[in-house]
Protein backbone atom coordinates (compact mmCIF):
# COMPACT_ATOMS: atom_id res chain seq x y z
CA UNK A 1 0.00 0.00 0.00
CA UNK A 2 1.17 3.50 -0.81
CA UNK A 3 1.53 5.70 2.27
CA UNK A 4 1.06 8.77 0.08
CA UNK A 5 -2.28 7.32 -1.08
CA UNK A 6 -3.22 6.42 2.50
CA UNK A 7 -2.76 10.06 3.53
CA UNK A 8 -5.13 11.13 0.75
CA UNK A 9 -7.68 8.49 1.81
CA UNK A 10 -7.53 9.92 5.34
CA UNK A 11 -8.14 13.41 3.92
CA UNK A 12 -4.76 14.64 5.13
CA UNK A 13 -2.58 17.05 3.19
CA UNK A 14 0.98 17.50 4.43
CA UNK A 15 2.10 21.05 5.11
CA UNK A 16 5.33 22.44 3.67
CA UNK A 17 8.33 21.20 5.64
CA UNK A 18 9.04 23.71 8.41
CA UNK A 19 12.26 25.70 8.26
CA UNK A 20 14.74 25.63 11.17
CA UNK A 21 14.36 28.50 13.65
CA UNK A 22 18.03 28.46 14.74
CA UNK A 23 21.43 27.05 13.72
CA UNK A 24 20.59 23.39 13.02
CA UNK A 25 19.32 21.17 10.21
CA UNK A 26 15.83 19.65 10.33
CA UNK A 27 17.07 16.12 9.59
CA UNK A 28 20.30 14.13 9.45
CA UNK A 29 20.49 10.91 7.46
CA UNK A 30 22.81 8.16 8.66
CA UNK A 31 22.58 5.08 6.46
CA UNK A 32 18.90 4.22 6.22
CA UNK A 33 17.91 6.20 9.32
CA UNK A 34 16.57 9.74 9.46
CA UNK A 35 17.08 11.60 12.74
CA UNK A 36 14.69 14.53 12.92
CA UNK A 37 15.35 17.61 15.02
CA UNK A 38 12.61 18.83 17.35
CA UNK A 39 9.40 19.66 15.49
CA UNK A 40 6.77 22.07 16.82
CA UNK A 41 3.02 22.37 16.14
CA UNK A 42 3.30 25.22 13.64
CA UNK A 43 1.67 26.33 10.41
CA UNK A 44 3.61 28.52 8.00
CA UNK A 45 6.24 29.19 10.65
CA UNK A 46 3.78 30.25 13.37
CA UNK A 47 2.83 28.20 16.42
CA UNK A 48 -0.87 27.34 16.42
CA UNK A 49 -0.97 27.49 20.22
CA UNK A 50 1.25 28.19 23.17
CA UNK A 51 1.19 27.26 26.83
CA UNK A 52 1.40 24.32 29.16
CA UNK A 53 -0.72 21.22 29.42
CA UNK A 54 -2.67 21.20 32.65
CA UNK A 55 -2.85 25.02 32.77
CA UNK A 56 -3.33 26.88 29.46
CA UNK A 57 -3.80 23.93 27.09
CA UNK A 58 -6.38 21.14 27.42
CA UNK A 59 -5.58 17.50 26.72
CA UNK A 60 -7.71 17.70 23.56
CA UNK A 61 -5.74 20.74 22.36
CA UNK A 62 -2.50 18.95 23.22
CA UNK A 63 -3.57 15.92 21.18
CA UNK A 64 -4.26 18.24 18.21
CA UNK A 65 -0.87 19.92 18.70
CA UNK A 66 0.87 16.53 18.72
CA UNK A 67 -0.95 15.56 15.52
CA UNK A 68 0.12 18.80 13.81
CA UNK A 69 3.71 18.42 14.98
CA UNK A 70 3.91 14.89 13.56
CA UNK A 71 2.44 16.09 10.25
CA UNK A 72 5.24 18.66 10.13
CA UNK A 73 7.70 15.86 10.90
CA UNK A 74 6.30 13.76 8.06
CA UNK A 75 6.70 16.75 5.74
CA UNK A 76 10.40 16.80 6.68
CA UNK A 77 10.67 13.05 6.06
CA UNK A 78 9.03 13.43 2.65
CA UNK A 79 11.32 16.33 1.72
CA UNK A 80 14.40 14.29 2.65
CA UNK A 81 13.35 10.88 1.28
CA UNK A 82 11.42 12.12 -1.77
CA UNK A 83 8.27 10.19 -0.84
CA UNK A 84 6.63 8.77 2.24
CA UNK A 85 6.47 5.49 0.32
CA UNK A 86 10.19 5.11 1.11
CA UNK A 87 9.40 4.81 4.83
CA UNK A 88 10.16 1.31 6.08
CA UNK A 89 9.48 1.94 9.76
CA UNK A 90 8.84 4.65 12.30
CA UNK A 91 11.52 3.60 14.78
CA UNK A 92 11.16 5.97 17.72
CA UNK A 93 9.38 9.10 18.82
CA UNK A 94 10.23 11.34 21.75
CA UNK A 95 7.59 13.82 22.82
CA UNK A 96 8.43 16.72 25.09
CA UNK A 97 5.21 18.09 26.59
CA UNK A 98 5.24 21.49 28.31
CA UNK A 99 3.56 20.57 31.58
CA UNK A 100 2.15 22.55 34.47
CA UNK A 101 3.07 21.24 37.93
CA UNK A 102 1.18 18.03 38.65
CA UNK A 103 0.28 17.28 35.00
CA UNK A 104 0.95 13.58 34.30
CA UNK A 105 -1.05 12.80 31.14
CA UNK A 106 1.88 13.24 28.73
CA UNK A 107 1.32 9.77 27.18
CA UNK A 108 -2.32 10.62 26.37
CA UNK A 109 -1.24 13.85 24.67
CA UNK A 110 1.42 12.06 22.62
CA UNK A 111 -1.19 9.59 21.38
CA UNK A 112 -2.27 12.36 18.98
CA UNK A 113 0.96 11.75 17.09
CA UNK A 114 1.21 7.99 17.65
CA UNK A 115 -2.35 7.32 16.49
CA UNK A 116 -1.76 9.23 13.27
CA UNK A 117 1.47 7.34 12.54
CA UNK A 118 -0.33 4.00 12.96
CA UNK A 119 -3.28 5.19 10.83
CA UNK A 120 -0.92 6.11 7.98
CA UNK A 121 1.78 3.42 8.21
CA UNK A 122 -0.03 0.51 9.90
CA UNK A 123 2.39 -1.89 11.63
CA UNK A 124 5.34 0.07 10.23
CA UNK A 125 4.03 3.06 12.17
CA UNK A 126 4.16 1.36 15.56
CA UNK A 127 7.18 2.78 17.31
CA UNK A 128 9.18 2.94 20.51
CA UNK A 129 8.35 6.12 22.36
CA UNK A 130 9.13 8.40 25.27
CA UNK A 131 6.64 10.98 26.58
CA UNK A 132 8.24 13.42 29.00
CA UNK A 133 7.07 16.51 30.80
CA UNK A 134 9.07 19.69 30.26
CA UNK A 135 9.06 22.89 32.28
CA UNK A 136 9.50 25.06 29.18
CA UNK A 137 9.79 24.51 25.43
CA UNK A 138 11.02 26.80 22.64
CA UNK A 139 8.71 29.71 21.77
CA UNK A 140 6.32 28.55 24.55
CA UNK A 141 5.23 25.59 22.42
CA UNK A 142 3.04 23.01 24.19
CA UNK A 143 4.82 20.08 22.50
CA UNK A 144 8.02 19.28 20.63
CA UNK A 145 8.55 15.95 18.85
CA UNK A 146 11.65 14.07 17.75
CA UNK A 147 11.48 11.13 15.31
CA UNK A 148 13.80 8.44 14.07
CA UNK A 149 12.57 6.95 10.78
CA UNK A 150 13.99 4.08 8.72
CA UNK A 151 13.78 4.62 4.96
CA UNK A 152 14.78 2.69 1.86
Amino acid sequence: MSYELRLKELGIELPAAPKPVANYVPVVRVGDLLFLSGVLPSKEGQLVMTGKLGADVSIEQGVAAARLAVLNALAIVKAEAGSLDRVKRIVKMVGHIASAPGFTDQPQVLNGASDLLVAVFGEAGRHARVAVGAAELPRQAPIELELIVQVS
